[in-house]
């Protein structure tokens, strides 16, 4: 019997590359990239299966859809919402080869080095954290001002 965290190999779990802040400020100043953020279902779907989970299937989402110098469908093949991982591709430049070559000059038509398919594998991964941490933010906010409101109420 294997377990999801059977999928991938051993191999594969030294650390992600690091992603440069330069990238982060370029798809910070994208109108386009900067409105996508996960809904509650994502997000509770990214917090219930964890993000090592859910990184593995970005793994396979990235060997099956992105990595093929010519994948099927290109252009079309990441959905624009129904699993975090794609909603961190659109947000990311990490879709499809026509955005990893405009956002992350890797080449269409080549296919993706094992390297460079654990490159997208950390820019998902570090868009998803700081999702995860906005979420934490904000829940921590909604629980102050509701201790507030409550605080309030009683005086």
């Amino acid at each position: 019997m294997s377990f999801q965290g059977d999928l991938f190999n051993a191999c594969e779990e030294k650390p992600l590359p690091p992603v440069a802040p330069e990238l982060w400020e370029k798809l910070a100043r994208s109108a386009f990239r900067r409105k996508f953020h996960l809904n509650a279902e994502d997000l509770s779907y990214l917090q219930e299966k964890t993000l090592p989970v859910v990184l593995e299937h970005g793994a396979d989402f990235i060997t099956k859809r992105l990595a093929p110098a010519h994948p099927a469908r290109d252009g079309k093949q990441t959905p624009w919402k129904g699993h975090p991982v794609f909603v961190a591709q659109h947000a990311t430049g990490t879709c499809c080869r026509s955005c990893l070559e405009k956002w992350h000059q890797f080449s269409k038509g080549l296919q993706l080095k094992a390297s460079q398919q654990r490159y997208v594998l950390a820019v998902i991964a570090g868009w998803l954290e700081h999702e995860l941490d906005r979420a934490q933010k904000h829940g921590s906010e909604k629980n102050s001002r509701s201790e507030q409101t409550k605080k309030d109420a009683g005086s």
